[in-house]
């Protein structure tokens, strides 16, 4: 049996594009282990598949003062010592990490047992985590064009993210169902990420009245952040989350409005779906999410609005901008052949693996 190590945490953005992974790794014969932090988003994730999941000791590297930088980095070295029991144990033949700062013992540990290690960098450019890895690393996937700079070009792979298939099957007469919609308005799709956004809920909703009078609005507006008194409104309805039904909201429509992480980006590209990205201001984040955003932007795929710009009038023209140029931006985005995502990872895993042996 061909055995496998998938490693990420943290956020599901670290875990999601694994689980892209694991029909594919079953067809190919693998045997697949987990690893991430002993109660991470990743370990709910991944146990509800049925996947042996095992825990290690995880903390986080900071670029801030912090008292936590003085005993995060034990839990770093405990880490590295529990992976290097789980890969002499369970003797890997590879492992694919997809970042977050669980995974930096996993891959540390890999290098110093000679187990070949394939990283995926989501972002334009790499995290933290990600720079400690890529040096031990024997392939470097990655989304976007700009991220091959930083990257040695023997190692560098252009794969774009790995999206799961089910994203793929959404049913639009389900899904408009579901909203209580029709088919005789364009539907815009709103997304916040799983904690909301207040800046882009607060100006979605300052927009409803002109928004309506042409499109009917899907809001997944994040955890506690549902306003009550749009409850009744024709064209609009919210929700804090959906799971199981995202494939059908996203079938049904036209433009979506969303943050700019780059696994939820890659995920609207794949759906060729155009769209308005709002990043995260620089003032709460690396600036990862303005960089990922122009970058979809420059190659056409969508307009971006930052944070700081937001404004009830330019929302509404940038959606119609989107919306009545949209075979445009889907044109480009099928043509920019980095959709295969999966495929591609699966084949360099096969081929590391077997180069290996």
């Amino acid at each position: 049996m061909k055995k496998i190590i998938l490693t990420g945490g943290g956020t599901a953005g670290h875990v999601t594009p694994n689980i892209a992974l694991l029909p594919g790794l079953k067809r190919m014969g693998y045997e697949v282990k987990y690893v991430g932090s002993y109660n991470g988003i990743e370990k709910k994730l991944i146990e509800e598949l049925g996947v042996d999941f095992t825990g290690i000791s995880s903390g986080k590297l900071r670029r801030y003062l912090s008292v936590k930088n003085f005993t995060d980095p034990f839990r770093v070295i405990k880490g590295f010592f529990e992976a290097g029991k789980i890969i002499r144990d369970y003797k890997p033949g590879i492992v694919f990490s997809k970042g977050g700062f669980v995974s930096v013992p996993v891959v540390l540990a890999a290098k110093r047992y000679k187990v070949p290690v394939i990283i995926h960098e989501s972002d334009m450019t790499p995290g933290l985590a990600n720079k400690i890895s890529i040096p031990v690393a024997s392939k470097v996937c990655h989304n976007f064009p700009e991220t091959a700079q930083y990257i040695n070009k023997n190692k560098s792979v252009l794969t774009g993210c790995p999206i799961r298939a089910e994203l793929l099957t959404g049913n639009a007469v389900n899904g408009m169902k579901m909203c209580n919609f029709t088919s005789e308005k364009p539907i815009i799709m709103v997304i916040g990420g799983s904690l909301g956004a207040v800046a882009v809920n607060n100006a979605v909703r300052k927009a409803l009245p002109e928004f309506l009078t042409k499109y009917q609005i899907v809001h997944l507006c994040g955890k506690g952040k549902v306003d009550a008194s749009l409850n009744n409104t024709t064209g609009y309805i919210q929700f804090e989350y959906i799971k199981d039904e995202l494939k059908d909201l996203f079938a049904m429509s036209d433009v979506i409005i969303s943050r700019a992480g780059a696994n939820a980006i890659c995920e609207i590209a794949a759906l060729n779906k155009p769209s308005v990205l709002i990043p995260l201001s620089r003032k709460a984040s690396r600036g990862d999410q303005i960089l990922n955003a122009n970058s979809f932007k420059k190659q056409g795929f969508s307009e971006v609005i930052e944070e700081e710009d937001l404004t009830t009038d330019l929302l509404v023209e940038t959606v119609n901008k989107v919306y009545e140029n949209r075979d445009d931006y889907i044109k480009r985005i099928k043509e920019s052949g980095n959709q295969n995502a999966v495929n591609t990872i699966l084949e360099l895993i096969k081929d590391t693996s077997k180069s290996n042996s």
